[in-house]
């Protein structure tokens, strides 16, 4: 089986690096962190008046950047990476009397992980030497955790066999046609006698087939009375496409993303690739910010915190999509949820004079009114409507 090229019995092992050279775990760990280091990331306290975004260090921290040496994506991606490589993001929360200073990255690699008694801490060791930091300075997003709530389960480990056989498919694929598509073949008829006319047989067949492939020649000539045949197996005959197509799905599984994001588009229409859009932002990337959030808010500010928070704004999703954040903002516009200015706000552009007012549809009233007639005095309601729409 080895001569044919399928390496059944000696498959490689998987580690980070080599999986990632699996087409499909590289798109999806490149698209997942890039998508989750793009969401907007504030600091907000909460107000009788609503939620107000928090300024100063704090705000420079979390939205604008960690620490000295990286801005917020670099970190953010940084941190995803090694929760959908290796299965556990790590920061260290630097801590000075005046708050919080700065949030440093842990190589998930050169940390280990105890539990002494209730307590856990985190050891981590680096060419400076090892230190050991409590878990309320230490930022943990595991990508599912072990049953004694200590160590995780890494998605590449979890999925080596399907990675696996994406890394052997890829091997004999390369195999394959490193030379120029042609299979292992075959000379059948009378053989030659003795070794040394074999051997010459043998290295005549193949300077005939190599001078027609570098002469770019579709027939070469054979002695008579022979006969080539392949012996190989043919990928098609073999269904390799549809097994390294069913290995994207896979690999798609263990991620929880769906098969259009790692460019599968074999069964993607227009309607079900804006589902598997909503999907994404539902039931996978909104689901990791909540993680992210949940664990800042518990170790930057504290368990009996109950006014300041971190908070995505998944409306950052929209930034490429010109028409439905318009709509979204005319619809929030139009029914006092959003006064002009906070839109204005949210696309970077400068605030109207009378753009703090909140509006509505002059047109919607409540039932047990739409059929009175306007006081003496009063406007009609669509004299409302235009004066108000004037306004907006």
């Amino acid at each position: 089986m080895a001569f044919f090229g399928v390496q059944s019995a000696n498959l490689q092992s998987v580690s980070i690096d080599s999986a990632l050279t699996v087409p499909a775990v590289w798109a999806a760990v490149a698209f997942l962190s890039r998508t989750l280091a793009s969401l907007p990331l504030h600091a907000y306290r909460s107000t009788k008046e609503g939620p107000k975004k928090l300024s100063g260090k704090i705000e420079v921290v979390v939205h604008d950047a960690p620490n000295d040496g990286m801005d917020s994506f670099k970190f953010r991606q940084y941190f995803w990476q090694q929760v959908f490589t290796g299965g556990r993001g790590l920061a260290w929360i630097e801590r000075t009397p005046q708050g919080i200073e700065a949030l440093w990255p842990m190589d998930p690699a050169k940390t280990v992980i105890k539990r002494t008694g209730l307590k856990v801490t985190y050891q981590y060791s680096d060419e400076s030497g090892t230190k050991e930091y409590p878990a309320a300075d230490v930022i943990d997003v595991p990508f599912m955790l072990r049953s004694n709530g200590l160590h995780h389960y890494g998605p590449i480990v979890m999925a080596a066999k399907a990675i696996q056989l994406a890394l052997a498919m890829n091997d004999y694929g390369s195999n394959f046609f490193a030379g120029g598509g042609v299979p292992p073949l075959a000379l059948t008829g009378p053989l030659p006698a003795g070794a040394d006319a074999m051997k010459r047989a043998q290295a005549d067949i193949k300077r005939s087939v190599d001078a027609a492939k570098n002469a770019n020649e579709q027939v070469f000539p054979i002695p008579p009375g022979y006969e080539l045949k392949p012996v190989g197996i043919d990928p098609a005959k073999g269904q390799m496409i549809d097994a390294r197509r069913f290995q994207v799905e896979e690999i798609a599984r263990t991620y929880q993303i769906p098969p259009v994001f790692l460019q599968d588009l074999t069964r993607a229409t227009f309607t079900n690739a804006e589902q598997q859009d909503l999907h994404l932002v539902k039931h996978l990337i909104g689901q990791w910010a909540e993680a992210l959030e949940g664990e800042m808010n518990l170790k930057i500010f504290g368990r009996e915190n109950r006014g300041r928070y971190v908070e995505h704004n998944l409306d950052g999703l929209l930034r490429g999509d010109f028409k439905t954040r318009m709509d979204g903002y005319g619809t929030s516009i139009q029914n006092a949820i959003r006064t002009p200015n906070e839109v204005r706000a949210l696309e970077n552009l400068p605030p109207l004079d009378d753009g703090d007012k909140l509006f509505i549809q002059g047109a919607t009233v409540p039932l047990s009114a739409s059929g009175e007639q306007p006081a003496e005095g009063q406007a009609p309601a669509n004299d409302n409507n235009e004066n108000e729409a004037e306004a907006a």
